[in-house]
């Protein structure tokens, strides 16, 4: 157990003071990179999922690729004007599920939050596995391994974000617009080849296995809008910009979906005129660049900065989930631990919870890119929808400038993402899309009941109830013989009997709060003269957010005051109901006791209290 803090040290770095906290406000090119990686990257796998759905058809059916991603282009200018809107609304940031739960209520906020959730994790899923299919396609004999590099690098992902490196600009650009410069390099000399008469003559003769019907279009249109998941991610970051916030973000969004637009057509395009047929083991750019570049080192450059922005889309949910999880977890609707800043200042709970589920999926699957994009657009629209569906009940409320305006083009966006999500359920239900359809109301449900514990929690223990007490101030006995120290976490109802537990036992008694940076002082000290004024309370600055070492520094100063006789250190604990909603709650009393003990710190005392 002693080598615990050093091999977190090792891996993680020294823990960062509360004061070191600070945003990296971002240029608008610097936060292209770092908050677009996720939607520039869908063009990776996106025009190779319309293909999929088409090959089955038939060789004559691929065709019809170019027209379905015009389409899906056409959305993605309603989806960007659409959050434009949202980012003139909500210049500090608006995320579906804050948008969702000011405008249409709390349950359509939950199941925004609920969908949102389910898409980072996907988020994750997906890229890292296209990531790896890159490097797989560039070295097939690395194929076998899908799973373990999956694994590999989500770890990786995990322990540089559980290191809280910030989102450098810098860091960031490097890959991405290296991407960028590579697939229109790519389409580029594709057009040369093609003018120049440099393509294949037609497509292979393949099978039809399905007949092409409104039905089946409708499928690849569905599997092909993978290419705008990522696009809310620019209104979620708005104060990540440099000043004037709000419209150098707009701005910025613009630019994505120019870029992503050009991109996709581009490539899918490309895949039209040079005939590519999807294989196993190979992507649909590996494809493209193997014949229109060849196998050498500009195609391996294509490959390697494919995998680098498609880490760096995963990199993407990392920052948001999270920052989503906070906000839940502060309205009680998730654990409470998951609010909670780590050593490194960033969310280390959720990050490590993002991790696990991202890596129980890959296993799942097998880190087959094919196998998890059924489950992927369905959670992505919904949160899309009610985003916007919430902003136009937002302006009709407001009717601030230009809001007719404003609210028909939000309108026109909650419209077409709510047909597109009814077509992407509907087409893809018993492909996989079910689990997430299940998924959300299972989500939202738990939402639910985690939020009615901590109610629950909150009504057992307030001392709301509770007479302003009066004790005989006693006066202190010239010898102390039984001093003790009392932990304080929240002043409630555990805490009062711990307290009076202590005036049965102690001739000397001193309460010790530790604030890490969340605690209103003002507000405390008065709830405490109301009710236990006869005892001092001592509150300790925590810097670095740690309630054990506080306390535990604390109590071996006391007992120096007291060196002859034996202090007692008693811990107020209340006891949930049932011993799962113990999950709910932090650990620290048990950490605590640990943590004393190893001081060698004789008597330990928990004050239960029964809810």
């Amino acid at each position: 157990m002693s080598f615990y803090p050093q091999i977190k040290q090792f891996f993680l770095g020294k823990s960062l003071p509360t004061s070191a906290h600070s945003e990296e406000r971002l240029s608008n090119a610097a936060a292209l990179a770092v908050l677009s990686s996720d939607a520039l990257s869908s063009v990776a796998y996106a025009t190779e999922e319309i293909l999929l759905v088409l090959v089955t058809a038939g060789s004559g059916a691929l065709g019809l690729s170019l027209p379905i991603a015009i389409a899906i282009i056409a959305l993605l200018g309603i989806v960007v004007l659409s959050y434009r809107q949202t980012i003139r609304a909500y210049p500090n940031g608006g995320g579906s599920y804050i948008v969702a739960r000011e405008n249409l209520g709390l349950y359509p906020g939950l199941v925004a939050g609920g969908s949102l959730m389910i898409d980072y994790i996907l988020t994750v899923t997906v890229s890292i596995s296209a990531g790896t299919a890159a490097l797989t396609s560039a070295i097939p004999a690395l194929q076998s391994h899908t799973v373990l590099l999956c694994l590999i690098f989500i770890f990786l992902l995990m322990l540089a974000n559980l290191r809280g490196v910030k989102e450098s600009g810098q860091l960031f650009m490097v890959p991405t617009f290296a991407f960028i410069v590579s697939i229109f390099l790519l389409i580029g000399i594709g057009l040369f080849k093609y003018s120049t008469g440099q393509v294949p003559a037609a497509y292979p003769a393949l099978p039809a296995t399905e007949g092409i019907s409104l039905f089946f279009i409708l499928r690849a249109f569905s599997a092909g809008c993978t290419a705008l998941t990522g696009v809310e991610a620019i209104s979620d970051g708005v104060l990540a910009f440099k000043a004037p916030e709000w419209k150098n973000a707009r701005l910025t969004l613009l630019y994505l979906g120019v870029i992503l637009g050009f991109m996709f057509v581009g490539i899918t395009y490309l895949a039209n005129i040079y005939h590519i047929v999807p294989e196993d083991g190979q992507t649909v750019v590996s494809l493209l660049g193997r014949v229109i570049l060849g196998t050498g080192p500009i195609y391996y450059f294509l490959q390697i900065v494919t995998l680098l922005v498609l880490m760096l889309a995963a990199n993407t949910s990392y920052a948001d989930f999270p920052r989503l999880c906070y906000f839940l977890a502060r309205d009680g609707f998730l654990p409470r631990q998951l609010s909670l800043l780590g050593d490194r200042l960033v969310y280390s709970n959720g990050i490590i919870l993002l991790s696990s589920c991202a890596g129980i999926l890959a296993i799942i699957f097998k880190g087959e890119v094919n196998a998890i994009i059924p489950l992927y657009a369905v959670g992505v629209f919904t949160s899309f929808t009610l985003s916007q569906a919430g902003m136009v009940r937002h302006w009709f409320q407001g009717q601030t400038s230009n809001w007719r305006a404003s609210a028909l083009m939000n309108g026109l966006g909650a419209f077409a993402t709510l047909i597109v999500l009814f077509v992407i359920i509907s087409t893809k239900f018993i492909l996989g899309a079910w689990l997430v359809v299940v998924a959300i109301p299972l989500v939202v449900a738990l939402f639910a009941a985690i939020h009615q514990h901590y109610q629950y929690v909150a009504q057992r223990l307030s001392i709301q109830d509770l007479a302003p007490r009066s004790y005989i101030s006693i006066p202190k006995p010239a010898v102390i013989t039984h001093p003790a120290v009392v932990v304080v976490g929240q002043l409630n109802r555990g805490t009062v009997e711990a307290l009076d537990y202590a005036r049965t036992i102690a001739d000397e008694i001193v309460a010790v709060h530790v604030d890490i940076g969340s605690t209103n002082r003002e507000k405390l000290q008065e709830k405490w003269q109301n009710l236990q004024s006869d005892i001092p309370l001592e509150i300790i600055d925590s810097p670095y957010r740690s309630v054990i070492d506080p306390i535990v520094d604390f109590v071996t100063q006391f007992k120096e005051l007291h060196p002859d006789v034996f202090t007692t250190v008693i811990i107020p604990v209340f006891v949930p109901r049932n011993w799962w909603d113990s999950v709910l709650h932090n650990q620290t009393t048990l950490f605590l006791k640990n943590a004393l003990r190893a001081k060698k710190n004789r008597i330990v005392t928990t004050v239960r209290y029964y809810l």
